[in-house]
């Protein structure tokens, strides 16, 4: 996703919302999006997105694949792979297929992976599952 920052280039990444910005109401993306400053309302791109160290997002995300080290109060629905640095402080539910948390990470929410179909509950002791 974005483990060598080096050979990813800056032509891939669409949009950038620096340091300095902020940005309130409905963020629709098609590319790569990475954000630097302050986010309120939905961010929803159909790619990847990169939430750095100092960012602040009050949102509802939706993303192919996300990489965060910054700031989330909101649910984060990522389709791929979602990787939680260090230093990601993320309030809200996750749902994923993959995802790595680093030691460090904080997570005030419930974390969801997999399609609800691929989870089978477990039998008790002594009950039969009928057919």
């Amino acid at each position: 996703m974005f483990k060598d920052e080096s050979s990813k280039s800056s032509k891939n990444i669409e949009t950038i919302i620096g340091p300095s910005v902020k940005v309130e109401g409905d963020f629709f993306g098609e590319g790569d999006v990475v954000v630097e400053g302050i986010v309120t309302g939905n961010l929803k791109t159909k790619n990847h997105l990169k939430v750095m160290e100092g960012a602040k997002i009050q949102a509802e995300i939706e993303a192919r694949s996300a990489f965060i080290a910054g700031e989330i109060l909101g649910n984060i629905t990522v389709s791929e792979e979602l990787e939680l640095t260090s230093s990601a402080k993320v309030k809200g539910d996750l749902n994923t297929n993959l995802i790595s948390i680093e030691k460090g990470a904080i997570v005030n929410g419930k974390i969801s992976m997999g399609s609800a179909q691929s989870i089978k509950p477990i039998e008790k002791r002594g009950e039969r599952k009928e057919e």
